[in-house]
């Protein structure tokens, strides 16, 4: 029997939205992928401010969290991967996390963007 290789075209990131039990990508195919937030449980135990804080990397075939320090492909999406990380590496990320001290606010407005 013979087989043929598909070459797969893997489109471009252009858009990310993570609610609180979904994450959602639009492709630059016209294509919207959504997933269940817990496949990533850096993201899920994010909280929205920086589950907002995302930016596209490798010329659109990634999506990176730089607060969480989580990275999503377009391609594991697409394939239905869910995050490879540890659980041992998690819960050492989630004790990190809740044994840092809270940021405190001087209760002052900083310079405003590129003015300081």
């Amino acid at each position: 029997m013979n087989t043929s290789a598909v070459e797969m075209v893997v489109p471009d990131a252009e858009g990310v939205t993570a609610t609180d039990d979904t994450l959602t990508v639009e492709c630059s195919d016209g294509r919207t992928v959504s997933v269940p937030l817990a496949w990533y449980p850096r993201l899920l135990h994010a909280t929205r401010k920086e589950r907002n804080n995302w930016r596209i990397v490798g010329r659109g075939q990634g999506i990176h969290w730089q607060d969480i320090d989580e990275d999503i492909s377009v391609e594991g999406l697409l394939a239905g991967r869910p995050s490879g990380e540890s659980q041992v590496s998690v819960k050492k990320w989630l004790r990190r996390r809740t044994s840092r001290p809270a940021k405190r606010s001087s209760g002052r407005a900083g310079p405003a963007p590129g003015r300081g």
